[in-house]
Protein backbone atom coordinates (compact mmCIF):
# COMPACT_ATOMS: atom_id res chain seq x y z
CA UNK A 1 0.00 0.00 0.00
CA UNK A 2 1.41 3.52 -1.06
CA UNK A 3 2.11 5.24 2.40
CA UNK A 4 0.51 8.39 2.77
CA UNK A 5 4.12 10.41 3.69
CA UNK A 6 6.96 9.07 2.27
CA UNK A 7 10.43 10.70 3.37
CA UNK A 8 13.80 9.62 2.31
CA UNK A 9 16.72 10.62 3.59
CA UNK A 10 15.37 14.61 4.50
CA UNK A 11 17.70 17.45 5.79
CA UNK A 12 16.49 20.34 6.86
CA UNK A 13 18.77 23.52 7.77
CA UNK A 14 18.76 26.42 9.72
CA UNK A 15 20.74 28.48 7.99
CA UNK A 16 24.28 26.91 8.76
CA UNK A 17 22.67 24.23 11.28
CA UNK A 18 21.75 21.04 10.46
CA UNK A 19 18.18 20.86 12.42
CA UNK A 20 17.19 17.50 11.01
CA UNK A 21 19.11 14.92 8.90
CA UNK A 22 19.47 11.57 7.36
CA UNK A 23 15.24 10.66 8.07
CA UNK A 24 13.91 8.43 6.27
CA UNK A 25 10.21 6.85 7.17
CA UNK A 26 6.97 6.10 5.97
CA UNK A 27 3.22 7.25 7.17
CA UNK A 28 1.16 4.56 6.90
CA UNK A 29 -2.81 4.96 6.06
CA UNK A 30 -4.85 4.62 9.51
CA UNK A 31 -1.73 4.27 12.14
CA UNK A 32 -0.47 6.43 14.99
CA UNK A 33 2.59 7.82 15.06
CA UNK A 34 4.40 9.77 17.73
CA UNK A 35 7.69 11.48 16.85
CA UNK A 36 9.44 12.04 20.15
CA UNK A 37 12.68 13.90 21.22
CA UNK A 38 14.19 16.20 24.17
CA UNK A 39 14.33 19.90 23.04
CA UNK A 40 15.50 21.06 20.52
CA UNK A 41 15.79 17.81 18.10
CA UNK A 42 14.01 19.02 15.13
CA UNK A 43 10.83 17.70 16.10
CA UNK A 44 8.77 20.53 15.13
CA UNK A 45 10.53 21.15 11.85
CA UNK A 46 10.28 17.45 10.72
CA UNK A 47 6.42 17.85 11.58
CA UNK A 48 6.64 20.67 8.99
CA UNK A 49 8.19 19.36 6.29
CA UNK A 50 6.67 16.24 6.13
CA UNK A 51 3.22 18.41 5.58
CA UNK A 52 4.51 20.59 3.23
CA UNK A 53 5.07 23.90 5.24
CA UNK A 54 8.67 23.60 4.74
CA UNK A 55 11.11 22.16 2.06
CA UNK A 56 13.87 20.04 3.12
CA UNK A 57 17.74 20.76 2.19
CA UNK A 58 18.49 17.58 0.84
CA UNK A 59 16.47 14.13 0.38
CA UNK A 60 12.38 13.60 -0.99
CA UNK A 61 9.07 13.94 0.18
CA UNK A 62 6.23 12.45 -1.54
CA UNK A 63 2.63 12.74 -0.60
CA UNK A 64 -0.44 10.45 -1.32
CA UNK A 65 -2.53 12.50 -4.50
CA UNK A 66 -4.86 14.98 -2.98
CA UNK A 67 -3.98 14.52 0.54
CA UNK A 68 -6.16 15.71 3.75
CA UNK A 69 -4.22 16.99 6.20
CA UNK A 70 -5.95 17.94 9.20
CA UNK A 71 -3.72 20.27 11.73
CA UNK A 72 -3.73 21.22 15.25
CA UNK A 73 -1.28 23.59 15.99
CA UNK A 74 0.33 23.28 19.70
CA UNK A 75 -1.74 26.27 20.48
CA UNK A 76 -3.68 29.25 19.54
CA UNK A 77 -2.97 32.42 20.97
CA UNK A 78 -6.30 34.13 20.87
CA UNK A 79 -6.49 38.61 21.38
CA UNK A 80 -9.37 38.98 24.49
CA UNK A 81 -10.68 41.53 22.56
CA UNK A 82 -11.27 40.20 19.42
CA UNK A 83 -15.26 38.62 19.06
CA UNK A 84 -14.89 35.82 17.38
CA UNK A 85 -17.13 33.07 18.02
CA UNK A 86 -16.77 29.29 17.61
CA UNK A 87 -19.24 29.17 15.05
CA UNK A 88 -17.86 32.10 13.09
CA UNK A 89 -14.34 31.00 13.70
CA UNK A 90 -14.77 27.49 12.60
CA UNK A 91 -16.30 29.24 9.44
CA UNK A 92 -12.83 30.52 8.32
CA UNK A 93 -11.74 30.91 5.48
CA UNK A 94 -14.37 28.36 4.18
CA UNK A 95 -18.14 27.96 5.23
CA UNK A 96 -19.03 24.75 6.61
CA UNK A 97 -22.62 23.84 6.48
CA UNK A 98 -24.40 23.84 10.12
CA UNK A 99 -24.69 20.02 10.62
CA UNK A 100 -20.61 19.40 9.37
CA UNK A 101 -19.45 22.19 12.07
CA UNK A 102 -22.51 20.71 14.68
CA UNK A 103 -20.98 16.98 13.88
CA UNK A 104 -16.98 17.99 14.37
CA UNK A 105 -17.89 19.53 17.58
CA UNK A 106 -19.78 16.61 19.21
CA UNK A 107 -16.59 14.35 18.14
CA UNK A 108 -14.86 16.24 20.36
CA UNK A 109 -16.54 16.76 23.28
CA UNK A 110 -17.43 20.62 22.92
CA UNK A 111 -20.83 20.57 21.25
CA UNK A 112 -22.18 22.97 23.53
CA UNK A 113 -19.56 26.05 22.34
CA UNK A 114 -20.78 26.88 19.23
CA UNK A 115 -22.14 30.47 20.20
CA UNK A 116 -19.10 30.85 22.71
CA UNK A 117 -16.09 33.25 22.29
CA UNK A 118 -12.88 31.69 21.62
CA UNK A 119 -11.42 33.81 24.50
CA UNK A 120 -13.78 32.25 27.05
CA UNK A 121 -12.79 29.00 26.41
CA UNK A 122 -10.59 27.38 28.71
CA UNK A 123 -7.21 25.53 27.14
CA UNK A 124 -8.91 22.15 27.19
CA UNK A 125 -11.79 23.79 25.52
CA UNK A 126 -10.10 25.60 22.83
CA UNK A 127 -7.51 22.85 21.99
CA UNK A 128 -10.59 20.49 21.19
CA UNK A 129 -12.25 23.31 19.00
CA UNK A 130 -8.60 23.43 17.24
CA UNK A 131 -9.20 19.78 17.13
CA UNK A 132 -13.04 19.74 15.41
CA UNK A 133 -11.72 22.58 13.11
CA UNK A 134 -9.20 19.68 12.21
CA UNK A 135 -11.74 16.87 11.25
CA UNK A 136 -13.90 19.29 9.36
CA UNK A 137 -12.34 17.79 5.82
CA UNK A 138 -12.46 14.29 6.85
CA UNK A 139 -8.73 14.08 7.20
CA UNK A 140 -6.56 11.11 6.10
CA UNK A 141 -4.04 12.36 8.10
CA UNK A 142 -4.43 13.81 11.68
CA UNK A 143 -1.33 16.22 12.67
CA UNK A 144 -0.59 17.36 16.07
CA UNK A 145 2.37 19.26 17.30
CA UNK A 146 2.15 19.28 20.60
CA UNK A 147 -1.29 19.50 20.22
CA UNK A 148 -1.81 19.59 24.83
CA UNK A 149 0.74 21.52 25.87
CA UNK A 150 -0.14 23.22 28.90
CA UNK A 151 -3.16 20.65 29.57
CA UNK A 152 -2.42 19.27 32.82
CA UNK A 153 -2.14 15.30 32.61
CA UNK A 154 -5.83 14.14 32.91
CA UNK A 155 -6.71 16.41 30.07
CA UNK A 156 -3.88 15.21 28.09
CA UNK A 157 -4.37 11.84 28.44
CA UNK A 158 -8.52 13.04 27.99
CA UNK A 159 -7.41 14.37 25.12
CA UNK A 160 -5.35 11.43 23.36
CA UNK A 161 -7.88 8.85 24.17
CA UNK A 162 -10.69 11.41 21.98
CA UNK A 163 -8.04 11.23 19.48
CA UNK A 164 -7.46 7.13 19.48
CA UNK A 165 -11.00 7.68 19.26
CA UNK A 166 -11.48 9.61 16.42
CA UNK A 167 -8.80 7.49 14.60
CA UNK A 168 -11.25 4.75 14.72
CA UNK A 169 -14.47 6.34 13.93
CA UNK A 170 -12.75 8.42 10.76
CA UNK A 171 -9.98 6.17 9.78
CA UNK A 172 -7.65 8.17 9.24
CA UNK A 173 -3.74 8.39 9.94
CA UNK A 174 -2.62 10.12 12.98
CA UNK A 175 0.82 11.69 13.49
CA UNK A 176 2.20 13.81 16.87
CA UNK A 177 4.87 15.26 18.63
CA UNK A 178 4.98 14.56 21.60
CA UNK A 179 7.21 15.04 25.06
CA UNK A 180 4.53 13.06 27.29
CA UNK A 181 5.70 9.96 26.40
CA UNK A 182 3.41 8.59 29.85
CA UNK A 183 0.20 9.45 28.17
CA UNK A 184 0.78 8.84 24.74
CA UNK A 185 2.09 5.70 24.96
CA UNK A 186 -1.04 3.10 25.31
CA UNK A 187 -2.69 5.14 22.14
CA UNK A 188 0.65 4.82 19.41
CA UNK A 189 1.23 1.72 17.04
CA UNK A 190 4.61 3.26 16.27
CA UNK A 191 7.18 5.62 17.82
CA UNK A 192 9.92 7.41 16.07
CA UNK A 193 12.74 8.84 18.59
CA UNK A 194 14.76 11.93 17.06
CA UNK A 195 17.55 13.74 17.82
CA UNK A 196 17.82 15.28 14.98
CA UNK A 197 18.45 11.95 12.99
CA UNK A 198 16.52 9.06 13.92
CA UNK A 199 17.70 6.99 17.08
CA UNK A 200 15.01 4.42 17.16
CA UNK A 201 11.92 3.38 15.86
CA UNK A 202 9.09 0.68 17.20
CA UNK A 203 6.22 -0.70 18.36
CA UNK A 204 5.81 0.90 22.09
CA UNK A 205 6.01 -3.15 24.21
CA UNK A 206 7.51 -1.66 27.52
CA UNK A 207 5.00 0.87 28.86
CA UNK A 208 7.48 1.47 32.58
CA UNK A 209 11.34 2.38 32.15
CA UNK A 210 11.48 5.55 33.66
CA UNK A 211 15.43 5.51 33.71
CA UNK A 212 15.15 5.35 30.03
CA UNK A 213 13.27 8.21 29.64
CA UNK A 214 15.30 10.22 31.83
CA UNK A 215 18.35 9.22 29.87
CA UNK A 216 16.41 10.06 26.74
CA UNK A 217 15.62 13.86 28.05
CA UNK A 218 17.92 14.17 30.52
CA UNK A 219 15.26 15.16 33.12
CA UNK A 220 13.97 13.98 36.43
CA UNK A 221 10.38 13.99 35.04
CA UNK A 222 8.64 10.46 35.88
CA UNK A 223 7.24 8.37 32.92
CA UNK A 224 7.05 5.63 30.93
CA UNK A 225 9.31 5.15 28.05
CA UNK A 226 8.12 2.23 25.93
CA UNK A 227 11.16 1.58 23.44
CA UNK A 228 14.44 -0.27 23.88
CA UNK A 229 16.55 1.83 26.05
CA UNK A 230 19.31 3.68 24.34
CA UNK A 231 22.15 6.64 25.24
CA UNK A 232 22.24 8.66 22.59
CA UNK A 233 26.04 7.92 22.14
CA UNK A 234 25.82 5.88 18.84
CA UNK A 235 24.23 6.24 15.06
CA UNK A 236 21.89 4.49 12.93
CA UNK A 237 21.46 2.78 9.71
CA UNK A 238 18.30 3.21 8.04
CA UNK A 239 17.82 -0.41 9.55
CA UNK A 240 18.59 1.21 12.78
CA UNK A 241 21.22 -0.69 13.46
CA UNK A 242 23.66 0.01 15.86
CA UNK A 243 26.82 1.64 14.17
CA UNK A 244 30.11 4.22 14.72
CA UNK A 245 29.64 7.25 17.03
CA UNK A 246 28.44 10.76 15.39
CA UNK A 247 27.75 14.03 17.21
CA UNK A 248 24.34 15.63 17.13
CA UNK A 249 23.76 18.31 15.35
CA UNK A 250 20.18 19.80 16.39
CA UNK A 251 18.17 23.12 16.41
CA UNK A 252 14.54 23.24 17.79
Amino acid sequence: MMPLINAQNIEIRHGATRAVFGVTLAIQAGEIVTIVGPNGSGKSTLLRALIGALAPSKGTITRAPNLRVGYVPQKLHIDPTLPMTVRRFLNLPVRVSVAKMRTALARTGVDASEKRQLSALSGGQLQRVLLARAILNDPQILVLDEATQGLDQPASAAFYRLIETLRDDIGCAVLMVSHELHVVMSATDRVICLNGHICCEGTPDVVTATAAYRDLFGTGTGGALALYRHDHDHGHDHDHDLKHDHPHEAAN
